[in-house]
């Protein structure tokens, strides 16, 4: 009993340095739930986790998205590559405008929103945001690459920048660098 609970510690100290998830979001993305895609009876399940997070340089938007975990001996220990696929939606949940204090900040077209680990060294999982300005609509895209060879696989997720509250609707043209 008492090599079991120390092979369980050993694996929680080995493994948390290098979990993924690792975001360049103030607080990062907030976990909202898991669900088991397969069983396995010794390790972790393969799950899809879905996770929600603000865009950290606009007030009033949240992209949601789900990503693959696996699990077996390699997820359970922090090492395990995740795969690509990651689904993206965005969307307004109040009035959208820059954040407090960066009214003079401007982006440029593809800048990253949040940036994740999906591998030990390295893979990436990326949400970059655009303006669309002759639709009034921000645009993001959800991509990973890797060092040797990235992915083709994306998502893209729209947010039409609409009035809130009786306000008038912001520019993103405004916002744009």
């Amino acid at each position: 009993m008492k090599t079991c609970r120390f092979l369980a510690i050993v694996a929680v100290a080995f493994a948390a340095p290098f979990s993924a998830g690792a975001a360049s979001a103030q607080e990062g993305p907030d976990l909202i739930f898991r669900k088991s895609t397969d069983f396995k009876l010794l390790t972790p399940n393969d799950k899809l986790a879905t996770y929600v997070v603000d865009d950290p340089l606009i007030d009033g938007v949240a992209c949601t998205y789900t990503a693959h975990e696996k699990g077996g001996v390699a997820g359970m220990f922090g090492v395990a590559e995740q795969t690509s696929e990651v689904s993206l939606a965005c969307s307004q949940y109040g009035p959208i405008r820059l954040r407090a204090g960066k009214e003079k900040e401007k982006f440029s077209q593809g800048d990253l929103v949040i940036s994740e680990r999906r591998s030990l060294l390295f893979k990436q999982m990326h949400i970059a945001r655009g303006c669309d300005t002759k639709r009034n609509m921000l645009v993001y895209m959800v991509y990973s690459d890797k060092l040797v060879e990235g992915s083709p696989e994306n998502s893209t997720a729209t947010v039409a920048i609409q009035p809130w509250g009786g306000a008038e609707p912001a520019k993103c043209s405004d916002w744009v660098k």
